[in-house]
């Protein structure tokens, strides 16, 4: 991995959707907008495995957040309990809490990082990666004289990014760029490798909120 970090931050606060409150404040919401929601249908519709939904469903029916009834064709549907909808309300607002402590961290640190790298006389930039921590290192880029040449990723390539359409990251080859942030949290181990196998020098590469 590069030496250089924009940040370091505890993975379990930095991202909120890869955290236990995170994926029962989902049940819960789904369940309080369905009240006959089979593991199956949490699975699906939420794109966690059967086997942990299972696993957080009986951790909730444990808290008396939700309860279990037996409907038709032997399967089993779950409902909030008042207890489990007054859980749904702190998750939720303890969420809300997380993201705004993260927004501002992650500013800060996007701040340091484009000052530094206008130091250095850098110019051109390219992200790679388009999720919500894109939009926070680009609306910070603008107030800088830095340029975003491009953006690549290829879980979004075809969309666009504030006007500009995102592009595979093998379009990488043909950009004449100075830095390339890995613009992405949860991605951004898998996006060092695909820029490193794609010939990128390690160098010129800054991984976001390492």
């Amino acid at each position: 991995m590069p030496s250089w970090y924009v940040h370091n931050m505890n993975a379990e606060k930095q991202s909120p959707s890869g955290t236990e409150p995170y994926r029962s404040l989902q049940i819960l919401d789904e369940l309080s907008k369905n009240d006959s929601l089979t593991q199956r249908d949490l699975s699906n519709g939420l794109g966690i495995a059967l086997g942990l939904v299972n696993s957080y469903i009986k951790n909730l029916i444990k808290k008396g957040y939700i309860t279990v009834k037996a409907i038709p064709s032997k399967r089993y549907a779950y409902y909030l309990t008042p207890k489990g909808f007054a859980e749904k309300t702190r998750l939720t607002y303890d969420l809300l809490h997380d993201y705004t402590r993260v927004y501002r961290e992650a500013r800060k640190s996007f701040k340091q990082l484009f000052h530094d790298l206008q130091t250095a006389g850098k110019k051109k930039v390219v992200f790679a990666g388009a999720d919500e921590t894109a939009e926070i290192a680009y609306l910070t880029l603008q107030e800088t004289r830095l340029v975003l040449l491009d953006v690549i990723d290829d879980d979004a390539a075809g969309n666009d990014f504030f006007g500009r359409p995102i592009k595979k990251l093998e379009a990488v080859r043909d950009m004449q760029y100075d830095i390339i942030l890995v613009a992405s949290y949860l991605k951004r181990n898998e996006l060092y490798k695909q820029l490193i196998h794609l010939g990128v020098d390690k160098d010129v590469i800054r991984i976001a909120l390492s």
